[in-house]
Order: structure tokens, then C-alpha cells, then sequence
């Protein structure tokens, strides 16, 4: 198993969505072998340019440890939901 982070940027709104939409992806990394270390969510923070229409962004760092497999399936989850604007995967050091 490997260790991971993931920055994600989450479209503004209700909290409820925000939270929804976080979970699905910690629940992608469990259900697929991971085992997520952290959650630390850094709030809504002003992006330096405008993303899709926002000014705004819900930002998330996710730490992980897992298989490759499962950061494919992740990065192909994080790609086609509408309320992801941006993110970043990063293999951290052993």
C-alpha cells in the first residue's frame, strides 16, 4: 500500500451538499481496499481565477493509503462529478 493525498475543490453551497459529496469520496477509498488516514477541510476559500462560472471554493485535503487501482478509480469518480471544479492526487514519499 502506498501513501496519497488528494486536494479537492468542491463547489460553494449548503453544507449538507458539501458534506455529501466529500463522503462519497472517502467511501470510494474504503470501498475499494484504502484506508483514509485525515479529513482536514480547509473551508471556503476565494480560487485565484474564476472555475466554471465560481470565485469561490470548498477546499478538502484528504490523506490515504492504498493500491494504484484505487487512485484510478478516484481520479475517474473526481473527473465526471459536476460538483468537483478541481483536483489534485499526489503519491507521497515512502
Amino acid at each position: 500500500m502506498r501513501k496519497y493525498e488528494v486536494v479537492i475543490i468542491v463547489k460553494p453551497g449548503e453544507e449538507e451538499a458539501i458534506n455529501t459529496t466529500i463522503a462519497k469520496f472517502e467511501n470510494i477509498i474504503k470501498n475499494t481496499g484504502g484506508n483514509v488516514e485525515k479529513v482536514d477541510r480547509w473551508g471556503k476559500k476565494r480560487l485565484a481565477y474564476e472555475v466554471k462560472d465560481f470565485m469561490d471554493g470548498y477546499y478538502t485535503l484528504i490523506n490515504f493509503t492504498s493500491e494504484p487501482a484505487t487512485v484510478f478509480e478516484l481520479e475517474r469518480v473526481l473527473k465526471i462529478t459536476d460538483d468537483v471544479l478541481k483536483h489534485m492526487v499526489i503519491k507521497l514519499e515512502d
